[in-house]
């Protein structure tokens, strides 16, 4: 895992959406407790000003439902939970992707040994 660098932004763009649906995979989840999941992950710190609205994206497109629990001694929060739909676009996203990096992986190895 890296640690030292962060990853290239337009990396994480290219996938936090998919991320985000697998960190929700497990059961519903809030946005904290996403962020936290996601840097596990390796991704690095996601802020909530860059969750958030892609929270509020995947929920508007039905890939997510959302609804307020009652916090434990504090505030409520907002559960977010993946829809069946979420879970297809989860699956047939995270399989592209497992194809495109392949693929993508066999491409700089090719091109690297050419040069040597």
């Amino acid at each position: 895992m890296e640690t030292e660098r962060a990853w290239p932004a337009e990396w994480l763009r290219a996938v936090l959406s998919l991320a985000v649906l697998r960190a929700i995979d497990d059961g519903a989840t809030y946005g904290y407790a996403i962020a936290v999941r996601l840097e596990q992950a390796g991704l690095g710190t996601v802020k909530g000003g860059t969750l958030y609205p892609l929270l509020g994206r995947l929920e508007d497109g039905g890939l997510v439902e959302a609804e307020w629990r009652a916090g434990e001694g504090g505030p409520g929060r907002k559960h977010y939970m993946l829809t069946a739909e979420g879970n297809r676009s989860l699956q047939e996203q995270a399989e592209r992707w497992g194809r495109f990096a392949s693929l993508m992986h066999s491409h700089l190895l090719d091109t690297m040994t050419e040069e040597t």
